[in-house]
């Protein structure tokens, strides 16, 4: 058939061979074309009508291609019709590296045209590398020390607080000193003893305290007694130091108890440790007079804290001190906006959860979940997407322990080629998973519209300010470009 071909192609150029001796300059051009044509089409020789621009070289039987251009110094493209931007873009270099050119000529990919300058914690020739951070031991007094991308989380026992576990939260809080007065101490009810004449308040509960009547007791009716302490300000709380109190003679003391916290004084969280189900108990007083010391590990970080008595030797009868620090003391906005782990999988991926998910073409493997939603992940999906774009969509990470918000980074993806991304959103936030709370605008109190992406890869960052505290945290899309799409990392700390 090729060669029927090529002798059908070679009667058309004796024909056009007669035309040229005619003068017919038209006729021999169309004929001339007509005859390169047919040539590649027998020869399969792409590259005489297939042009590669600036000067680049056309070469064909390179792989499944029919044909390829190399292209000249500065222009790259299929055709060599592009502007080469250079080694630099996009930027070769993971994990936040700057990239910088150290060879201004193109020789195709060759890598001492570039360097990667690496962001510390990471190493490679491209940054790939993350470092241990861990082993240098950074952190002090007993804290467990977790390596992240670029940078390192100490788990500090209690009391100890800081980057490294470094300083101790152990300031007596004001129960036995006076700095808790007496309007922020509350009970469930008050024993009135003589004929009605002793009132054993809750105010009267503190520590080493003197006299006669120098304790709160519980009503004897009351079943469920609890005494509550209002820091009027989040506290961090690594201890409280219990004593019970003699009364007509006769000791009286709470043998065990449990604790309860809460930010606003309606929802209340009852202390567990960590990874338990069951309330934690704790061990109280063996008589009247000694005092016993009961660490929180893990603190608590709250602005109401509730003693509740759950065995009590003939009355619920206490005095006590508070043990830990204000939060401020150790961390500020500025001093408070690690990473917190979504970047980094210190966020794992059973803690993120969302109100629906999204498949591109509805193929399971093309499914957009909330655990890919952390920031700078790669892949085909890479990014949480919702089933439906409406304002009723969301992504919630539970942070498993109360922690301080300071800011969030936000980020797009690509669909298939497809730029989409968030352009506004809201948060939302709550310490049990049940009541939620909306970040407010300070000076209106009307619900915050966070500006987001403008494009699939640039990070936005907005700062909470004031900063808040919570457990579970929602981001709700507002306003989006093509579709919800969402790439994310939280900011803050453990104070």
């Amino acid at each position: 058939m090729v060669d029927s071909d090529i002798q059908t192609c070679g009667a058309n150029e004796s024909s056009q061979t007669n035309m040229t001796r005619q003068g017919n300059v038209t006729t021999v051009i169309a004929s001339t074309l007509t005859l390169l044509l047919c040539l590649c089409s027998a020869r399969g020789d792409y590259c005489e009508v297939n042009v590669c621009h600036n000067g680049a070289t056309c070469v064909t039987g390179v792989g499944d291609d029919p044909f390829i251009c190399i292209c000249a110094d500065g222009f790259s493209g299929d055709t060599c019709n592009l502007t080469e931007t250079g080694p630099c873009s996009p930027n070769p270099c993971k994990n936040d590296g700057s990239c910088e050119v150290i060879s201004p000529t193109r020789r195709g990919d060759v890598f001492n045209a570039y360097v990667c300058k690496c962001q510390p914690g990471f190493e490679g020739a491209h940054c790939q590398i993350n470092v241990n951070d861990c082993v240098d031991q950074p952190c002090k007094n007993g804290g467990m020390c977790r390596d992240l991308d670029g940078d390192y989380n100490c788990q500090c026992p209690s009391p100890y607080v800081g980057k490294q576990c470094q300083l101790r939260c152990i300031s007596l809080l004001g129960m036995e000193g006076g700095a808790i007065v007496e309007s922020q101490i509350s009970s469930s009810s008050v024993h009135f003893g003589i004929l009605g004449l002793q009132r054993w308040g809750p105010e009267l509960a503190r520590l080493n305290n003197q006299g006669i009547v120098n304790a709160w007791t519980s009503a004897a009716h009351d079943r469920n007694p609890w005494i509550e302490i209002n820091m009027q300000k989040k506290m961090r709380l690594t201890g409280i130091i219990t004593q019970g109190a003699s009364r007509m003679g006769t000791a009286e003391f709470i043998k065990a108890f449990k604790v309860a916290s809460s930010f606003d004084g309606n929802a209340y969280t009852t202390y567990r440790l960590d990874g338990q189900r069951r309330d934690k108990v704790f061990v109280g007083n063996l008589d009247n007079e000694s005092t016993k010391t009961n660490l929180f590990d893990p603190p608590i970080v709250a602005q109401y804290i509730r003693i509740i008595p759950v065995v009590c030797r003939r009355a619920c009868t206490l005095r006590m001190e508070l043990v830990g620090c204000e939060l401020n003391v150790y961390s500020n906005t500025a001093g408070c906006s690690a990473s917190l782990g979504m970047k980094s999988r210190l966020i794992s991926d059973g803690q993120l959860t969302a109100s629906s998910t999204f498949r591109t073409w509805g193929i399971d493997t093309f499914t957009w979940y909330p655990q890919f939603a952390r920031l700078d992940k790669q892949g085909k999906t890479n990014a949480w997407s919702p089933a439906h774009n409406n304002r009723s969509e969301w992504i919630q990470v539970d942070l498993e322990k109360t922690k301080r918000l300071t800011g969030i980074i936000t980020q797009g993806a690509k669909d298939f080629g497809v730029v989409q991304f968030v352009s506004v959103f809201k948060v939302v936030y709550s310490n049990d998973g049940e009541a939620w709370s909306t970040v407010k605008e300070e000076n209106s109190g009307n619900d915050k519209l966070f500006q987001g992406n403008i494009d699939n890869n640039t990070h936005r960052k907005n700062l909470f300010e004031p900063p808040f505290y919570a457990r579970f945290i929602r981001v709700v899309p507002w306003e989006w470009h093509e579709r919800i799409t969402l790439r994310m990392e939280l900011l803050g700390c453990d104070d």
